[in-house]
């Protein structure tokens, strides 16, 4: 999606949306009548016209529309997702303030050290928003066809294949450490600095294997260069018609994709996150929402704060014992 159309499906949800009347909570902060009673802050720390920054303007201007305040969203990007959630963590926690929290936020604490904020205890959730399928793929000169394929390639031929991701400790590199210690394969972990080279290396064969994001992936698919095998979603995809899950396929309980939700810095009053998280499971099962989001290569996924919470901290769980395991380390200043 480009920069322009993206533009016309937000400005086009809105005008959608626009006319909506929503009962307020009632008071949100002190000395409000309802909430909210001025602009709301989100803060994504990601640089716009990434998925986390499409998925917080395509999910937040539906509900500025109903609010009739403006949703704000504020770019604080630099250090894979910190710059931001350190502003987000001191930011003051008077229910106009809100953070879009990604999969890099789960792994961080394991990848990282001395990180001055910690992300279950200093803030509060709110809900889930969207989640970014992964997708195994193959380039089309590799002998297999499905993911039982794969891994009987990888088993016969070890340590011949070879699979590109985004960037050490990113959510591809650590799909595919996943996959090869559930599977028991060796497979060449090849990092890029982002997916496009990476994608690229992929369609003239210089690594066979990738466990891509879907936007990266899905333009390539129709093409014949590429082969999609399966994706880590819990349920299949309607981004990938006809494509198993991996957990389907051959891998019994494999999850891996990536993922955006809303937080609140710790102290945030109940009522604001409580009508926020409402407004956001409205917007999110609008089957307006449903469709912008997924032309921009993301699944709509509504949720309660518990929910969320909990999922966050499996999150954290289950890639800090993938990292541990495949000793994955940062290279300094990485």
């Amino acid at each position: 999606m480009t920069d322009l159309t993206r533009r016309r499906v937000i400005a086009g949800l809105g005008a959608a949306c626009a006319g909506a009347v929503w009962p307020a909570l009632g008071s949100a902060a002190k000395g409000d009548a309802a909430w909210p009673a001025r602009p709301v802050n989100f803060i994504v720390p990601f640089p716009p016209g990434g998925p986390v920054d499409t998925t917080a303007r395509l999910s937040t201007q539906p509900m500025a529309q109903r609010w009739s305040e403006p949703a704000v969203v504020d770019n604080k990007s630099g250090a894979g997702g910190i710059v931001g959630a350190q502003f987000a963590a001191k930011a003051a926690p008077d229910g106009y303030n809100f953070f879009f929290a990604s999969i890099h936020h789960a792994v961080l604490p394991s990848l990282r050290g001395g990180l001055s904020y910690d992300i279950t205890t200093d803030f509060a959730p709110v809900g889930m928003a969207a989640l970014f399928p992964i997708v195994v793929v193959v380039h089309a000169g590799l002998p297999v066809h499905d993911i039982e394929g794969l891994i009987a390639y990888a088993r016969e031929h070890p340590g011949k294949l070879s699979y590109g991701s985004s960037g050490t400790g990113g959510g591809t590199h650590l799909a595919g450490e996943l996959f090869c210690s559930m599977t028991g394969v060796k497979m060449q972990h090849v990092p890029y600095r982002g997916s496009a080279p990476a994608m690229q290396d992929l369609l003239g064969g210089q690594v066979q294997v990738m466990f891509a994001d879907g936007p990266s992936a899905m333009p390539h698919l129709n093409g014949g260069k590429l082969r999609a095998l399966g994706v880590g979603n819990p349920e299949p995809s309607a981004l990938f018609p006809g494509v198993p899950t991996v957990a389907a396929a051959g891998v019994p309980d494999y999850e891996a994709y990536s993922w955006s939700g809303i937080l609140a810095p710790r102290g945030t009053p109940a009522a604001a996150i409580t009508r926020l998280n409402a407004d956001l499971v409205r917007v999110l099962n609008d089957p307006a929402t449903a469709r912008a989001m997924l032309a921009a290569g993301a699944e709509p996924r509504a949720g309660t704060p518990d929910e969320f919470g909990a999922f966050l901290r499996a999150e954290i769980d289950k890639w800090g014992k993938v990292i541990k395991t495949a000793g994955i380390k940062l290279e300094s200043g990485a």
